[in-house]
């Protein structure tokens, strides 16, 4: 069947067992035996809104508006709201969002994503023909990605992918027949990207493919490290040696705590170093309404920019990205007002801002809490979350442990992770999941629930960490 996953083709970090959602399935199956909980806390998955943040209310406004027009006459909406509404309908077909769009994206809309990057850069310019709208990053992830595979044998395109990664990364890099570069973060350097270690990946691949791309994920999921503007020069310089297509996966580019660090866009830092680099690098990045302070998953909203791609190979982007006609239309209004929200002087700017500020300032706070907590606990041990939504702790299990899982035909983190889910109801992902060093064990939770809850989930890992310690000692 065109399209799908054969089970038997993905690698081991992707296989069905470890998929984010599996171990819910399982736990699923278990419903109506009594268990020492009262509910399931869905720490596995980063989904701000199911977790309890609040939408936006601006954001809501203007897809209300956009949804059902005639309350463009209601007193109940903010004039500038209805100004956004306005000016989105009047480019769709029919003024309606249920007609299609260009295949790249409603126009103004792309127009509008163009200027935020401006903005965001400093004054870098942005083309609006060079953006494509998309059904989430993850759409404009695989499709960039289905452009640059090819060959077969040793010509085999090779994509570098951090580890740990993403798993959309390893589902297509599989399903498009591929060949996965593995390249290592440095943990015990806050997961720091080390460009020896990206030589060390192409100089091996060299020997069964041909390293095509390289992926960054910043700030990263699921390590939650942010990327000093020296790593990303040295990075781009590296990609310029070996002529490396670059996807840079910035999904997360709101979502910035640790002091000290700040988001570097790979755009900027490309223009920034000359046109000996920023003519020649290609490059795509991609920005999604599903993280930052939106959490706006469900309407599948995003855009890549990409840069510096051979006219003839654009124009088979344009031919590919037509076949699925557009991307969801109302996803794209919703982009549309991440990029153009209330600007000082609007009527909704205070709110606005008060929003925005709050969620961000309640993920820092939950970012240091997590951090602080997990390394009090023995037998873990945590970076600090400068970034994203996620915690991926190291837990050190013993021997007894390890045999136990082999028992069972499981791998270690994913033995301790049922046993936490049976014994607290909260679910968590194995690090095996993700990709992982050998003989290393960890897991990703999100730290999206309130603070108390996310206090309570983390003195009940707490407490069951000791626990199982106790009993494979």
């Amino acid at each position: 069947m065109t399209g799908a996953v054969s089970c038997s083709k993905l690698p081991v970090p992707i296989r069905i067992i470890h998929h984010p959602l599996t171990l819910m399935v399982i736990l699923g199956k278990t419903m109506g035996i009594k268990k020492p909980f009262t509910e399931v806390i869905r720490a596995n998955i980063g989904d701000a809104q199911a977790m309890g943040q609040q939408p936006i209310t601006f954001l809501r406004q203007v897809m209300a508006l956009c949804t059902y027009p005639n309350l463009l006459d209601s007193p109940s909406f903010p004039e500038d709201a209805k100004k956004r509404a306005r000016r989105i309908l009047q480019a769709c077909g029919g003024n309606s969002l249920g007609s299609y769009s260009a295949s790249q994206g409603v126009n103004c809309i792309r127009e509008d994503v163009a200027a935020y990057i401006t903005r965001r850069d400093g004054g870098v310019p942005a083309d609006p023909d060079n953006i494509y709208l998309t059904t989430g990053a993850s759409d404009g992830i695989s499709t960039i990605l289905k452009i640059l595979v090819s060959g077969g044998g040793k010509s085999r395109t090779g994509v570098l992918i951090p580890i740990p990664q993403y798993p959309l990364y390893s589902a297509v890099i599989s399903e498009l027949d591929a060949v996965q570069v593995n390249y290592y973060l440095d943990e015990e350097n806050c997961w720091a990207l080390n460009v020896n270690e990206l030589r060390r990946a192409v100089r091996e691949a060299k020997e069964h493919c041909d390293p095509k791309v390289l992926c960054i994920i910043n700030p990263g999921n699921p390590t939650g490290q942010v990327q000093s503007r020296k790593c990303i020069e040295d990075v781009i310089h590296f990609a310029w040696e070996e002529k490396l297509f670059l996807l840079a996966d910035e999904v997360y580019q709101d979502n910035v705590y640790s002091p000290g660090c700040r988001f570097h866009s790979f755009k900027k830092v490309l223009h920034e170093m000359g046109p000996e680099y920023s003519s020649n690098v290609e490059l795509a990045s991609f920005h999604s309404t599903s993280k930052g302070y939106m959490g706006e998953c469900g309407y599948r909203g995003g855009y890549m920019e990409v840069i510096n791609l051979h006219p003839e190979i654009k124009g088979q982007l344009v031919k590919l990205l037509s076949v699925r006609l557009c991307p969801p239309v109302s996803g794209q209004a919703a982009m549309d007002i991440v990029v153009n929200p209330p600007v000082p002087g609007e009527e909704s700017f205070e709110q606005f801002r008060r929003e925005k500020e709050s969620v961000l300032g309640d993920l820092a706070k939950k970012a240091k809490l997590t951090e602080d907590l997990f390394n009090q606990v023995p037998g873990v041990q945590c970076n600090p979350l400068q970034g994203a939504m996620y915690a991926f702790p190291r837990i050190f299990l013993p021997a007894r442990a390890v045999e136990a899982a082999q028992a069972h035909t499981m791998a270690p983190d994913m033995f301790y992770c049922m046993k936490l889910l049976e014994e607290t109801g909260i679910c968590v992902v194995p690090g095996s999941g993700f990709g992982q060093r050998e003989g290393t064990y960890h897991f990703r939770m999100t730290i999206l629930p309130p603070v108390e809850k996310l206090r309570t989930v983390l003195q009940k890992v707490k407490e069951f960490h000791i626990k199982f310690l106790e009993k494979y000692a």
